[in-house]
């Protein structure tokens, strides 16, 4: 069996982002129902994406402990389902409040999710890490230009939703700040050579508060705040 050592603060961080995603889970499941019904696809896919992060950290956490290392396989496992996820709930967000072409939707999806897979077939070696690393970078970045200058951008900037607006500059500024922190440590990995001691666990846990569970909140945040001033129009 075992035990948890006071001053492992690896394992300790595993278990603030479990304990943390358990709870913005059944937030966000319980806020589908406070929710206007065009929010909720949002909302629930969020909750979704925390639902995932708690089986992804937990496995984490049993690896740290049976060896003090985690495989790089097992932050990847989570982000390849969890980011597609949050971006398809934020192009639902947008979508409630003015039309969205389906190609958009289909890039977005195609985009993450490779996004993740190259970022990780260059830290397993499966593929040169610069280039997996500079493959990533770019299809973060036109996730960004798409958020910034695209159908989204267009959307939100002629909404007459003031929360709306607010809402998704805060979720932009979390994709932008937040999901740097992932390919930081890829280069930190790849070119660097650094190796995960714990620190960089540590690095991932904490950006779990900001990357799943702010992320999930705010769009509650923003949901019910459309939600209210629609029941008060």
């Amino acid at each position: 069996m075992v035990v948890y050592q006071t001053p492992d603060l690896t394992a300790a961080s595993f278990s603030i982002a479990l304990f943390g995603l358990a709870a913005t889970t059944v937030l966000l499941l319980m806020g589908t129902a406070w929710v206007d019904q065009k929010w909720r696809l949002s909302v629930a896919l969020c909750a979704i994406a925390a639902l995932i992060g708690i089986g992804s950290v937990y496995e984490a956490r049993e690896a740290w402990l049976a060896g003090q290392n985690v495989p790089v396989v097992y932050h990847y496992v989570g982000w390849a389902v969890s980011m597609p996820l949050q971006v398809i709930a934020l192009f639902f967000l947008v979508g409630a409040a003015g039309r969205l072409s389906a190609g958009l939707f289909w890039r977005l999806v195609i985009v993450s999710a490779l996004m993740i897979f190259v970022r990780y077939l260059g830290e397993a070696q499966f593929m040169h890490p610069t280039l997996a690393f500079l493959i990533g970078l770019v299809f973060w970045l036109y996730l960004l230009g798409e958020f910034y200058f695209g159908q989204m951008d267009d959307v939100v900037r002629t909404s007459t939703g003031d929360y709306l607006r607010r809402g998704y500059f805060w979720l932009r500024l979390i994709v932008t700040i937040g999901w740097a922190i992932y390919p930081l440590g890829n280069f930190l990995t790849a070119f660097a050579g650094m190796a995960d001691d714990g620190s960089l666990s540590v690095a991932y846990n904490v950006a779990d508060i900001l990357n799943r569970m702010a992320f999930g909140v705010a769009v509650l945040a923003t949901a019910l705040l459309s939600t209210g001033r629609n029941t008060h129009a």
